[in-house]
């Protein structure tokens, strides 16, 4: 019997990169699970970002993202690097725009691979690079009447 790593679905796939977005429209998590589906993958990951009511001990009421018009093609090349370095089968990141609330979907990423603890790596790996170096800032509105950009 041939090694396990001799396999195809072993390898990573071919064009992993299935779905790069950002929208302004709600985000969904299925879509992303749809996107990243692979026969070939034992292991999926998903981080979902969602707008929490708070940072920094202050109460956040709702905030807005905008982005340069680059950072949809600063996303693409960031997983063509996590696909590069990581067995993916199937990876999938939406990013919002616009003005969110409470409970929201901000950012939904999903990577595949065919061993669970390579997804979670490249999940991970994905998301904090996106966090990091895609130009998308975030306008907080806090409750005491205060504002403040954070992002990249």
């Amino acid at each position: 019997m041939a090694s396990t790593h001799e396999h195809p679905g072993e390898q990573a796939a071919q064009d992993p990169i299935k779905l790069i977005s950002i929208r302004d429209t709600p985000l969904s998590v299925d879509e992303i699970l749809r996107a990243v589906g692979d026969d070939a993958a034992g292991g999926t990951a998903l981080f979902v970002g969602t707008v929490r009511n708070h940072d920094g001990g202050a109460d956040v009421d709702e905030l807005g993202y905008s982005c340069h018009p680059g950072a949809e093609d600063e996303m693409r090349r960031i997983a063509g690097k996590v696909a590069a370095e990581y067995p993916v089968r199937a990876l999938a990141a939406v990013h919002r725009v616009g003005d969110l609330r409470v409970g929201d979907l901000a950012v939904v990423v999903g990577v595949s691979c065919p061993h669970r603890g390579e997804a979670f790596e490249a999940c991970r790996k994905l998301i904090d690079d996106l966090k990091h170096e895609v130009p998308i800032w975030k306008h907080q509105r806090f409750s005491d009447g205060t504002e403040e950009w954070v992002g990249a």
